[in-house]
């Protein structure tokens, strides 16, 4: 398997792969139409990472489009629903988490993965709390990569139709959580442990730790326990 030739128009650069290739004992295969699992958007000002990203996920069987900035992926990102977005913390203009509040991330319909250097991570960490589904820590590996967007793709699959809060009662502060902190929360209530919760999810355990921080914040749990009696409360009354 080979990557097309990149081309480039108004700051994207597009990669497809073009011929036919097996993936090991991976029980994948390319079609003999080099038929794709999907679009992938990939927002970094850096063409040495796009590269490397584009050739990771290329060889996963997506097609990969390339964004150096975020007015470009704005653009691209209103206009067709990816399979999932590859995000830089930090680009040339406007920061990725500017992109994320213009984009509403939270309510945007694909998964968004911060990419971010070990310096990044207070910014990858309100990244998440506006939206992003998670983060991909630089330098990275080609498994991470690879396993972190296809969790994402697949968390997205399983939640398409399902609302994080149904099934748990109505409680003070209820309102008060996003979309996402609604779904770890119903994890959480129901016994699951972290990494538990990370597999149904599709993120990281850490990433549903910094959740659990926030949702225990604006409810006022002290703990675990205390933020299980918050939420049954109004069941038990």
């Amino acid at each position: 398997m080979r990557l097309a030739p990149s081309w480039r128009r108004g700051g994207i650069i597009v990669a497809k792969v073009i011929h036919v290739g097996s993936w090991g004992d991976m029980g994948w295969k390319m079609s003999e139409e080099g038929s794709s699992r999907g679009e992938i958007f990939v927002v970094d000002d850096d063409p040495a990472v796009r590269g490397t990203l584009s050739a990771i996920l290329c060889r996963d069987g997506y097609e990969v489009v390339g964004f150096a900035e975020g007015t470009a992926f704005l653009g691209a990102a209103r206009a067709r629903e990816p399979a999932c977005v590859l995000l830089d913390v930090y680009l040339p203009g406007r920061s990725g988490l500017e992109i994320l509040k213009e984009l509403n991330a939270e309510e945007y319909p694909a998964p968004i993965l911060m990419i971010s250097g070990k310096g990044d991570i207070p910014m990858a960490v309100e990244a998440i709390k506006h939206g992003a589904l998670d983060f991909i820590e630089k330098p990275f590996r080609g498994s991470t990569v690879s396993a972190c967007v296809q969790a994402a793709i697949a968390a997205r699959s399983r939640r398409a139709n399902v609302n994080g809060l149904n099934g748990i009662p109505a409680f003070a502060g209820r309102k008060s959580l996003t979309k996402r902190e609604g779904e770890v929360l119903a994890q959480l209530v129901t016994g699951a442990s972290s990494k538990e919760a990370a597999i149904e999810l599709g993120i990281s355990p850490r990433t549903i730790e910094i959740h659990r921080a926030h949702i225990m914040g604006k409810l006022g749990a002290k703990n675990a326990a205390d933020l299980v009696r918050i939420v049954m409360s109004e069941r038990r009354g």
